[in-house]
């Protein structure tokens, strides 16, 4: 099931290195390059936990930009949304939450929650609003960003056909070879899912057979 990037970037917020200064973060960890820049990891790593992998795996801003710019060009925007890639002319990115006519308004990793810090080493995930003049390129990896949603119904149905496929626990299979002898349930299927009526008459035949 498909996730809201920019949610979960929103949900980052505060999230700093530790130790200090280290560059080191799950980010970096979760990319196999912890103790590195991580600002294009924190990126990658809100569109995977979105559920929307980048189409190019990499931990710089250039070569993202660069890789865009060959293979989907079309995805370099010049009027931007929320969920945009932010790529700076300073080496830096973050992920759009919103933009103004001479402003955005980004969500993004290693830099500083203010102007007196490193703007792009700065060792935190921080909301920063900055001039457009900055922006080198918008690039819009994804259209549609609507969560998926499932009804009870599918939500019943998908996890009906997960348990079928499950095996019998070794340590029951013995009483339900029992119970079918009994006349209790048939068998079949035995790992799916029952309505409360189903398992209460099941009781009802077990207290009959006694």
């Amino acid at each position: 099931m498909s996730r809201d990037p920019l949610k979960v970037a929103l949900g980052e917020l505060g999230n700093t290195e530790s130790p200090p200064g280290s560059n080191r973060t799950k980010y970096g960890a979760w990319y196999g390059m912890d103790g590195n820049s991580w600002c294009m990891m924190f990126v990658q790593w809100c569109f995977a936990m979105a559920g929307r992998q980048l189409p190019h795996r990499t931990a710089s801003c250039s070569d993202l930009l660069s890789w865009y710019r060959k293979y989907a060009p079309e995805c370099i925007v010049t009027a931007p949304k929320p969920r945009d890639i932010v790529i700076y002319n300073f080496g830096h990115t973050g992920i759009l939450e919103s933009a103004a006519a001479d402003t955005v308004t980004v969500l993004e990793g290693n830099t500083s929650a203010g102007a007196a810090g490193s703007q792009d080493n700065g060792g935190g995930v921080f909301r920063r609003t900055r001039s457009r003049t900055l922006v080198q390129a918008f690039i819009r990896p994804f259209d549609n960003y609507e969560e998926d949603i499932m009804t009870g119904e599918e939500i019943y149905k998908e996890l009906s056909n997960y348990l079928k496929k499950q095996p019998v626990p070794s340590w029951a299979k013995a009483e339900l070879e029992e119970a079918v002898k009994m006349g209790i349930t048939d068998g079949k299927e035995p790992m799916t899912m029952i309505p409360r009526y189903q398992a209460a008459i099941m009781a009802k035949r077990a207290r009959e057979v006694k």
